[in-house]
């Protein structure tokens, strides 16, 4: 197996290694503004779905072993995701490349290390993917246990909840006939819901109110008064003063949320919570519905961030030094100064906030120096998973039997002489004409569907966390996501190009 998976291997061992070293180097665990909250129920505006892992490591170890646990799932993703690439066609130089960046990537060492919940988020958007596409068509069970999976991850960041339509998009792409698209669309939705009912439940239970966040109409505040053109904007007199002034604006949209000096503020101060959301919530409709190209146009901006050469901070965005190694013990006082901290260790076990300085240098070097997943190269996997997903349409419109084949002709999307190693037996195709062979079992197929699914999630949750505002923590899911989308393009390119010159190859034989 080692002989056979070596490159997997190699890169496995890299990235063990790597996290060994973050973990030596940074004692206890690295917290950050919110990880207080997570650890003794301080408010806050996302989900705490957090706690629940969380406490249960707390119950046998300390802080430390959070990270262990953490780093251990990272490294659990990069094997996931090799497997469900083999599975669906893919070849095995491509999958482990494909998994080299969650494995490598220093931004998503950095945040394994931190008391914070990204990395359990992304789990659970890879659980699910990877039951969805374990066969080339989901049953029931992996149906209803992908709707609870995805829909957990909606309890840990909101941002989850946009989940739930490439898991439809998906189903409904492999599912057969029309009946069992509906039922299982329906299952889907039903088990997706399952865990975010159980999580407002329990809210309301607790503080008597039915939600996942305290976050409302703030949320979008900051990209809508960003996006704002004041001097053209038609506003009632109570909601002028939500509009920012230009040094406002130009501190972006994480600022015009949050800073104490934002237009919002004197608005909460003075006013009842519930008639000041409501002031903030018309102030972002009307900039939503007067001025929709000021806020695309930023949303597009940020969004094309993830694609640049280097990962810097642009005007207005969260400082990307809070997602990146320090040669000392990071503090963000008050929240998580280094009392608090010290404070934790001695509570929950870690000791006081320490650094190995030599090795901090180390993971700081790496970072800064091209330890991080390129922009243009997610870029080219972009390219090829849109690529990989939109053979789909053209494939549905020759499913018809290829009338250029010779009698007794294998499946023209398998490479010459290579049997479908990973194809289980399926159900039948309902959409399929008598005698055709199921469409969705052909290996082709199966890793064009599964590109899909991979593609289809990655916009959805960049696009949506772009939506508020950009944060290079909120882009980290792009290295489960895009990656093996673009590892399956890619493979879906070289079996489009196989068959071709197959069929090139029949036709010039029985020319001759």
């Amino acid at each position: 197996m080692l002989r056979r998976h070596w490159l997997a291997a190699v890169l496995l061992l890299a990235g063990l290694a790597l996290r060994a070293l973050a973990q030596i180097a940074y004692r206890p665990a690295l917290f950050y503004i919110d990880s207080t909250r997570y650890l003794y129920h301080a408010d806050g505006n996302d989900p705490v779905g957090y706690r629940l892992p969380l406490k249960i490591i707390l119950i046998f170890s300390s802080i430390n072993e959070v990270a262990v646990v953490q780093h251990l799932l990272g490294l659990a993703l990069a094997v996931a995701l090799y497997w469900i690439l083999l599975r669906r066609g893919c070849p095995r130089w491509l999958a482990a490349l494909a998994i080299a960046p969650v494995l490598l990537d220093a931004y998503q060492l950095q945040i394994e290390q931190t008391i914070m919940p990204d990395v359990w988020f992304e789990a659970l958007i890879v659980a699910g993917i990877a039951v969805l596409l374990w066969r080339p068509r989901p049953g029931w069970r992996a149906v209803i246990a992908a709707g609870i999976l995805l829909g957990s991850s909606a309890t840990i960041r909101q941002v989850g909840e946009i989940l739930l339509l490439p898991a439809l998009a998906y189903v409904l792409l492999t599912a057969g006939g029309w009946r069992r698209r509906a039922g299982y669309a329906a299952a889907a939705c039903a088990a997706f819901v399952v865990p975010i009912l159980g999580y407002s439940s329990l809210s309301y239970a607790l503080t008597g109110h039915f939600w996942l966040s305290h976050s409302g109409a703030t949320s979008t505040y900051g990209r809508m008064a960003a996006a704002a053109d004041c001097r053209r904007l038609r506003l009632p007199a109570d909601e002028r003063g939500l509009c920012p002034t230009p040094a406002q604006q130009a501190t972006g949209p994480d600022q015009l949320e949050h800073s104490p000096r934002s237009p919002l503020r004197p608005y909460y101060a003075h006013l009842p919570s519930g008639e000041a959301s409501r002031l903030v919530a018309d102030f972002n409709r009307q900039v939503l519905t007067q001025q929709p190209l000021n806020a695309a146009r930023g949303v597009g901006r940020d969004a094309l961030k993830l694609f640049a050469l280097t990962r810097t901070t642009s005007p207005g965005d969260t400082p990307i030094s809070r997602w990146q190694f320090q040669d000392s013990y990071p503090t963000y006082p008050p929240h998580a100064s280094r009392q608090v901290i010290a404070a934790a260790g001695r509570s929950l076990g870690g000791g006081g906030p320490a650094v190995n300085r030599p090795l901090a240098a180390f993971l700081r070097g790496y970072q800064l120096r091209g330890g991080y997943t390129p922009g243009p190269l997610l870029a080219v996997a972009a390219l090829a998973g849109l690529i990989g997903s939109a053979s789909l349409a053209r494939r549905r419109r020759t499913a018809q039997p290829n009338q250029d084949a010779l009698p007794g002709q294998p499946d023209q999307d398998a490479l010459p002489g290579q049997p479908d190693q990973d194809a289980l037996p399926g159900q039948p195709d309902q959409d399929a004409l008598p005698g055709q062979p199921d469409q969705d079992a052909l290996p082709g197929r199966q890793a064009a569907t599964a590109c899909f699914g991979f593609f289809a999630t990655s916009v959805a949750v960049l696009v949506t966390s772009d939506l508020f505002q950009f944060s290079w923590r909120y882009q980290l899911p792009a290295l489960v996501t895009l990656p093996p989308a673009g590892a399956l393009g890619i493979a879906v390119i070289i079996r489009a190009a196989g068959a071709r010159r197959a069929v090139r190859t029949s036709r010039a034989g029985r020319t001759a």
